[in-house]
């Protein structure tokens, strides 16, 4: 088999007609093109564009379906199924799903893609010369992404992660602008391939932006004070905690910092919700 047309899309000549389909030629290459992979109703001596991929058997199939994606151009594929200890098979635009290799995916797999999940990626082999999709590596991203316009601060950016760490995320927006997300500006580390949405809070000099998932002060206010008053009434009606609770003990329960604790804390007090005695908090009873 020569690997090195596995992958690409070929003009290829209608030979022969068989039961399930058709048998086309290129040189020394035959490749089966099956009914439903064809677009139309061919003949013998008919050229078609076809893309060539391998069957289980290691022989060649081709379809009519053109992917979108391809070795030279990168696009976003979605996550059609999770394999553990081998990767994900994605859509390429194509019938054949291709595998993005566990090499090529995070350590952890717990911030691996689910299905659903889409990943930017390109068509690639291994050293087997096995058809992969291949995600793109930040080099890649820094040719493809725009640059953000200087006055894109506050704004509201959808977009999915190519890159997640500890450290923070990476993100391609839906305006090809590359944003990073620091992991103080999220809840928890996203998945690869995860959609997120988030706002602007630096445009830097070299086009980039960085993004937070969290919301804004008045908001998120509102957020941390449900999340106290849930845990609250989950704990039967009091909490070892009030303003003068450790930091690192508020931080490793609620997950917010004191600041924001005081705030949400402040605020289910003026509202008659809840009050302090002892260093505890209590709901009011009604």
């Amino acid at each position: 088999m020569n690997e090195e047309i596995l992958g690409t899309i070929q003009s290829m000549q209608v030979i022969e007609k068989i039961e399930t389909g058709y048998v086309l030629q290129l040189d020394d290459i035959n490749a089966v093109l099956n009914a439903d992979e064809a677009m139309e109703k061919l003949e013998i001596g008919d050229n078609v564009d076809v893309f060539l991929y391998n069957n289980k058997q290691k022989k060649y199939n081709a379809t009519m379906i053109i992917p979108k994606i391809t070795q030279d151009d990168y696009g976003w594929a979605e996550v059609k199924e999770v394999i553990p200890n081998l990767g994900v098979f994605v859509d390429i635009g194509t019938t054949k799903e291709i595998l993005v290799s566990k090499d090529d995916l995070p350590l952890y797999e717990k911030v691996w893609p689910i299905e659903g999940d889409k990943l930017f990626v390109r068509l690639g082999k291994d050293r087997r010369k096995r058809l992969l999709a291949i995600p793109a590596t930040e080099g890649i991203v820094e040719v493809e992404r725009e640059w953000s316009p200087e006055d894109y601060m506050n704004k509201q950016v959808k977009g999915h992660v190519y890159f997640t760490s500890r450290e923070g995320s990476a993100i391609l927006t839906e305006d090809h602008y590359r944003g990073f997300i620091h992991y103080t500006e999220r809840k928890e580390e996203p998945r690869l391939g995860q959609a997120v949405e988030g706002r602007t809070i630096d445009v830097k000099e070299d086009g980039t932006i960085n993004v937070s998932l969290k919301p804004l002060k008045q908001d998120r206010m509102s957020v941390d004070a449900e999340l106290i008053l849930n845990h609250i009434k989950e704990q039967g009606g009091a909490i070892p905690f009030s303003d003068k609770s450790d930091p690192e003990d508020i931080r490793g329960t609620f997950e917010m910092s004191k600041a924001a604790f005081k705030r949400a804390m402040g605020r289910l007090m003026k509202q008659g919700i809840v009050e302090q005695r002892e260093g505890q908090t209590f709901l009011k009873e009604k």
